[in-house]
């Protein structure tokens, strides 16, 4: 598998491009579509995987920028990929060294003028996922699968199936109609830096899901005690910290929780994982079962097999002067764990890696999997997604389109086990222990986290990228937080500290056009060159890049 450089993950947006910028560009899109299908196993753009923000020139006039370390960084084990060189150096596949996202050249300025504010916000208020009677419309589409769909002539879906209801509890805990626990659950978390910034271009969620055992006590019946302990567990393992959690009785659970050598009251799950040692955790109920007769797996910073995540992508909200997020979603993205790999095999994945990119600089990235089963990566995850068709309906990502998502899941030095959102979910001691949703609470009044040099994380990416995103093209964050004459402005990054919605979310104005600008993507379906929603052509970003040519950047920074 060859090594890539991506200057954000997860999350910013998985896409793709290939033509040129000409006026005839729709229609080579349209062509090119026409000659395939929505269920070809086939990617034009060779290098998709590879986003558009690797592409970015990173000084100008002399001035250093720096958006790369933060998927690009000094990794922790079991993430075995330490990537800092691919700050330095363009590191593509010879085939990937010219760049294919065209959307991002264009001036999208008299298309947005075109649409008028009313049509747009009334637009992004209009619910895609649920039709008109409460139902998942898209789950209901699936159930009878259109045939441009079905990828096997099989006459059924055999991909992930939406089924979350955003119907949280207060525990965050996902209901369906019936009342019943779907088994998601969601957190509130602390946005990626750059261009997954609402600031940027969308606001999205993320909810979770594990496997049933883990739900269950161990006469296999759904324990909610149960399941909020074993969530309070893998937080503790993911983070290497420990967890409050609300009084608890270890006997009936079997699991010294706070290691105190007894089985009493636990209020806390203490992190104590060292097995060459003798020092190990356990998950309860069930999974303990299944843990100890080997069919489940733990070690630090890993989730177990089973393990969902679902996560959506949307347009963002204008509520008088504030802004939020929307109840259209753009995307619908889903990953499934499949099965463990443990520290070795995921050393040798990335040993892999490094060889091939070193011997073999001309190959290309390739993937098993398809548009209807998912894509699978090395490191045991599934990924698939939904995206909105030319009417604004929610459908099946096509092969090229989850192909682009790969790159940042798994190749980057900052993922955790493939995944970035969980690691920064708000801890026990926020609003709800963090396990709530957006649209209930913003992040307004939510302090900067604290990197671990002491930086607070939001302000110490602006010092090295003073506009808020990769493109150096954000003005509205630029003359929030900086002077005429690039002199950071003390005022605000003081409010930053206790208040990071004054960086996250964008006013009024900017979130209107960017919402504009999305729609003609939209409108277009040209998500294959590019997905961002883009204002104004981005002339910072390289249209062609040396093979390992320097990126101009000389101090190598640290995520962490």
């Amino acid at each position: 598998m060859h090594h890539l450089k991506i200057a954000l993950c997860l999350f910013v947006v998985c896409m793709v491009g290939c033509e040129d910028s000409s006026s005839s560009n729709s229609q080579a899109v349209k062509s090119e579509q026409s000659k395939s299908t929505m269920t070809a196993d086939i990617s034009i753009n060779a290098t998709a995987y590879i986003p558009p923000q690797c592409f970015t020139d990173p000084v100008a006039d002399g001035v250093e920028h720096n958006p790369c370390y933060v998927c690009h960084t000094p990794s922790k084990e079991p993430n075995f990929l330490n990537d800092i060189d691919v700050q330095l150096s363009y590191v593509f596949p010879e085939s990937g060294l010219k760049n294919e996202w065209d959307n991002i050249f264009k001036d999208r300025s008299e298309e947005i003028k075109a649409i008028s504010d009313e049509s747009i916000i009334s637009y992004v208020r209009t619910d895609n996922y649920f039709n008109k009677d409460g139902e998942i419309a898209i789950k209901k589409r699936l159930e009878s699968v259109p045939e441009n769909w079905d990828r096997n002539k099989n006459g059924s879906w055999d991909g992930f199936i939406p089924d979350v209801y955003f119907n949280f509890d207060d525990l965050g805990f996902d209901h369906d109609p019936k009342g019943t626990y779907t088994g998601w659950r969601v957190y509130a978390y602390y946005p990626f830096p750059g261009a997954f910034l609402p600031t940027n271009g969308a606001t999205d969620d993320v909810m979770m899901r594990l496997p049933e055992a883990f739900r269950n006590n161990e006469a296999g019946d759904f324990d909610l005690v149960i399941y909020r302990t074993n969530f309070a567990i893998l937080e503790s393992l993911m983070n290497e910290r420990d967890v409050a959690i609300p009084s608890v009785d270890e006997t009936s659970l079997n699991v010294d929780l706070d290691k105190d050598g007894k089985l009493a009251i636990a209020t806390n799950v203490k992190y104590e994982w060292d097995p060459r040692n003798g020092k190990t955790m356990s998950y309860v109920g069930m999974a303990r079962v299944l843990l100890e007769k080997g069919d489940i797996h733990l070690a630090a910073r890993l989730l177990p097999e089973g393990t969902e995540f679902l996560h959506t992508v949307r347009y963002i909200d204008v509520d008088g002067d504030q802004t939020k997020m929307a109840t259209r979603m753009k995307e619908l993205r889903y990953s499934r764990k499949n099965s463990w790999r443990n520290y070795y095999q995921l050393r040798t994945i990335v040993t892999k890696e490094t060889k091939e990119r070193h011997d073999f600089p001309e190959r290309t990235k390739v993937v098993i999997g398809n548009m209807e089963d998912g894509m699978n990566t090395p490191h045991g995850w599934t990924y698939q997604g939904f995206i909105e068709d030319s009417t604004g309906d929610l459908r099946p990502q096509t092969y090229e389109e989850t192909f682009a998502c790969l790159g940042c899941h798994g190749y980057v030095g900052a993922s955790n086990d493939t995944t970035i959102s969980f690691t920064r979910k708000f801890k026990e001691t926020s609003h709800k222990e963090g396990w709530y949703h957006w649209s209930e609470r913003g992040v307004e009044g939510v302090a900067d986290p604290i990197r671990e040099d002491g930086h607070g994380e939001y302000a110490y990416y602006l010092q090295h990228n003073p506009t808020g995103n990769e493109y150096r093209d954000n003005e509205e964050v630029l003359n929030k937080f900086f002077t005429k004459d690039g002199k950071a402005k003390a005022d605000m990054f003081e409010q930053l500290k206790n208040d990071i919605s004054v960086l996250l979310m964008p006013t009024p104005e900017r979130a209107i056009a960017l919402n504009k600008a999305y729609k003609v993507i939209v409108d277009e379906q040209s998500y294959r060159l590019g997905r961002e929603p883009v204002l104004n052509a981005r002339d910072k970003v390289l249209k062609e890049v040396e093979l390992e040519g320097d990126t101009g950047i000389t101090e190598v920074l640290s995520y962490y």
